[in-house]
């Protein structure tokens, strides 16, 4: 329904209605135009500007005004085939002096256009969100061609699978139970793989593009985004190879570590919010016991050469994906059968094997059993909690027989930390 169409309000008259919600959309259009001019009016050889697009953000308004009025839509297509017609002969006969062809601001202006026709029809909300992310867009130029030279032909395929496995893969499996216990659903046992491979990918390419720039505390945090396991080793061997490397080394990997805890938490979040509270207080412990004994590390850490970048795979290729769903469905049912044969010391026992390499899979079969109230609270938190228990223990291995005693002093007391607070946690919510 347009602005034209409003319905009487209230007591006041129809007509005042009408006209001032059709005022209020002009005056939104020209906010709009006046948003994105702004940031067009900072380079000298745009040939629109603020004034340029705040009448076209009306123009595109009253263009829609006009085809709904004459029930006509040819209107709008007219006026942005005008426009651009006019922008580009703009461009030829003045070209910019710095070589752009000046296509972004054509786009630009194109856009402003058809954002105030959307306000007309109603979409003013959508249309004000859509100029502040087309403004952002025009303002951070520079960054955005900074993150893309940083990403490699690699990184790039990272993307694209990972558009595949979320966009062509997961739209197209049934949503369906099956097999025993009904723990078979291909739907969401690919919506986990797509959920732990967005989280994978995002900590990839923060890692790609920061590199190692910004120190110590970026290469944890993105690195146990990525794969704590990895990190861990990556900074166990350097530590080994270098004596003056080894503070730095403790501090990545106890960050790494860390970040796992929040993982588990963001997992949580999103897959199963009503286990929220209990298994936050669990990993808030385990988190606030381990940063107490990073700070002490952080503290004692000096000036250090430039940490090293992680070599981490690909965490969104095909073969990585299948693998984690196959291992998730896996996993999913025999918590599923041992919790039905031998209770909760069946799915405790799956926590705390599986949980030595990878918590991902544990923690999504205990949330998935959770939601489908075959598992009570209390043991999916305690079997994510186990599973996080045995990861910490796998990791402490890595670092004693790769780092060496001297790092092994450092990280594990941290790592020791970690585990006392989850199971201060696990005392807690148990009471």
């Amino acid at each position: 329904m347009g602005h034209g169409q409003i319905l009487y309000n209230g007591r006041m008259n129809p007509f005042e209605v009408a006209v001032y919600a059709n005022v209020q959309a002009f005056a939104t259009s020209l906010a709009i135009g006046l948003l994105i001019g702004l940031e067009r009016e900072r380079h000298e050889d745009a040939h629109a500007g603020v004034r340029t697009f705040a009448l076209v953000g009306m123009l595109g308004c009253l263009c829609a005004l006009l085809a709904e009025r004459t029930d006509s839509g040819w209107i709008i297509g007219v006026g942005l085939l005008a426009l651009a017609a006019m922008m580009i002969t703009a461009v030829i006969t003045d070209p910019p002096s710095d070589g752009d062809p000046g296509t972004t601001s054509i786009v630009a202006l194109l856009a402003c256009f058809g954002l105030g026709a959307a306000v007309w029809f109603g979409y003013a909300t959508v249309a004000v969100m859509a100029a502040i992310a087309t403004t952002a867009l025009l303002y951070f130029k520079t960054q955005l061609h900074g993150i893309t030279r940083a990403l490699t032909h690699k990184d790039l395929i990272s993307i694209l699978q990972f558009a595949v496995l979320s966009f062509v893969i997961l739209p197209i499996l049934p949503d369906h139970d099956y097999g025993p216990f009904d723990t078979f659903n291909p739907h969401q046992i690919w919506w986990m793989v797509v959920l732990i491979s967005g989280v994978s990918l995002a900590g990839y390419a923060a890692l790609r593009v920061a590199g190692s720039r910004l120190g110590a505390p970026m290469i944890g945090f993105f690195g146990g985004m990525v794969s704590s396991t990895v990190t861990t080793m990556v900074f166990a061997r350097h530590a080994r190879a270098q004596a003056d490397f080894l503070r730095m080394a403790t501090v990545v990997i106890l960050i790494a570590n860390l970040v796992v805890l929040l993982r588990l938490t963001v997992v949580t979040l999103v897959v199963a919010p009503a286990l929220l509270v209990p298994l936050a207080t669990v990993l808030g412990m385990g988190l606030l016991f381990g940063l107490a004994g990073l700070l002490v590390v952080w503290r004692r850490m000096g000036a250090a050469s430039e940490p090293p970048m992680p070599e981490v795979t690909n965490p969104t290729e095909l073969k990585a994906a299948l693998t984690f769903g196959l291992l998730y469905a896996a996993i999913l049912f025999l918590a599923a059968w041992l919790q039905d044969v031998a209770g909760s010391k069946g799915l405790y026992a799956i926590a705390l094997t599986s949980g030595l390499t990878d918590v991902d899979a544990i923690t999504l079969s205990s949330l998935h059993l959770f939601n489908l109230d075959k598992l009570a609270a209390g043991d999916t938190v305690t079997s994510i909690a186990l599973a996080v228990f045995a990861n910490l223990l796998f990791k402490s291995g890595l670092v004693i027989s790769i780092g060496g005693k001297a790092l092994a002093r450092r990280t594990l007391p941290g790592l020791g930390a970690i585990a006392v607070g989850l199971g201060l946690g696990i005392a807690i919510v148990i009471a």
